[in-house]
């Protein structure tokens, strides 16, 4: 299986996460968990796109489209910067950022090989 195919594939699995996060947001709506209506709707409605684009870039990455895989790449970099977030702060949790950290770091090591392999090859004229 080629490098690329497997960034795909966890690009897509990122993305059924980001949906499950939309299902979970929905459910907190309707137990009725949230403070504002309009502003959980709103959230939900981002989280939904925000899933469609991360699986567009697993699309594009299977497809070998260079903006898939650049896509994918800062996918991976905001993912870990919530992986920070959630170490820091007042309701700091390692776990959690461990668990958000380590796909995103493969990810980030997948696609980052991806762009390797899909750079044309150079013959040194010496």
């Amino acid at each position: 299986m080629p490098i690329r195919l497997a960034a795909a594939a966890l690009l897509g699995l990122e993305a059924v996460g980001i949906l499950a996060l939309a299902g979970w947001q929905t459910v907190a709506l309707i137990g009725g968990d949230t403070d504002s209506v309009v502003s959980s709707i709103a959230l939900i409605v981002l989280t939904v796109i925000g899933a469609a684009i991360v699986a567009a870039f697993g699309v594009a990455t299977a497809r070998d489209v260079s903006a898939g895989r650049s896509g994918g790449i800062v996918t991976q970099l905001l993912v870990l910067s919530v992986a920070i977030g959630a170490i820091t702060g007042e309701w700091a949790a390692p776990g959690i950022a461990l668990l958000i950290a380590v796909p995103a770091v493969i990810g980030l090591i997948l696609l980052v090989l991806a762009v390797r392999a899909a750079a044309p090859r150079r013959r040194d004229d010496d």
